[in-house]
């Protein structure tokens, strides 16, 4: 039986917004909102944070969570999910961000099930981009996928660029959820940073750079990714 479990890895000192984990949102802190909406999907064997910080395991255990904290320093959500995984008895691993906190059940459900296609070694999600200003931003990252919906590119420019004016193209912002399966994570955590995800910052670009395409979904708004003060004031808004 497909032994599956969901982990987000959980910073405390994010560059754009420090402490944005722990930042209230309505009552709840956004690393909980987190949590408790990714564990109420009932998809997974076990939920699980995976964290640098005493702060965040405290939050979360402390409200009969699941948390564990990572051993060694780490590049990526990625790589200190690795760590983790290593150890443990699954078969697919879904990474959930930890500032997502409108994760919803149909996404998910929709991701897991890529790994009916045994070809498949990394699945995620994708959106699409209707405002300008969004495409145009670099905290948007953008995702360009081939004919079967496995990824091309990733980048924080324009993808594609708009040459020709008058087709209609559709762009899509890459959500941060990943699905593994286990050896395809592991090996993830065993290459060195690549050239494109050093520059990028899009650490999934470290599967392309290996010839290891993502598999992507597209799924409707999954609502708002808190990576700036503006986005969390945004996310209360909706929240209401």
């Amino acid at each position: 039986m497909t032994r599956i479990v969901a982990m987000i890895p959980a910073r405390y000192a994010a560059t754009r917004f420090p402490a944005k984990l722990m930042q209230l949102l309505n009552n709840k802190t956004v690393i909980r909102h987190t949590y408790d909406n990714t564990l109420a999907t009932g998809l997974f064997d076990e939920v699980r944070v995976v964290t640098d910080s005493e702060i965040i395991y405290n939050e979360i255990v402390s409200h009969g969570g699941n948390a564990t904290m990572s051993i060694r320093e780490h590049e990526s959500g990625s790589d200190r999910i690795a760590e983790a995984a290593a150890s443990m008895d699954l078969d697919i691993v879904l990474n959930v961000q930890g500032d997502t906190p409108f994760i919803r059940k149909k996404p998910l459900e929709q991701l897991l099930k890529c790994f009916d296609d045994p070809t498949v070694q990394v699945a995620s999600l994708m959106q699409v981009l209707t405002k300008q200003s969004e495409i145009d931003d670099p905290n948007f990252v953008k995702v360009a996928v081939d004919l079967k919906m496995n990824s091309l590119m990733f980048s924080r420019s324009v993808v594609p660029y708009p040459r020709n004016k008058e087709l209609p193209i559709n762009y899509y912002e890459h959500i941060g959820v990943y699905a593994f399966r286990k050896q395809a994570l592991l090996n993830f955590t065993n290459w060195p940073q690549t050239p494109l995800e050093a520059a990028e910052k899009v650490e999934c670009l470290r599967y392309l750079e290996h010839g290891v395409p993502l598999r992507m979904v597209v799924v409707d708004y999954m609502g708002i990714e808190i990576d700036t003060p503006e986005d969390l004031e945004r996310a209360s808004r909706l929240i209401q």
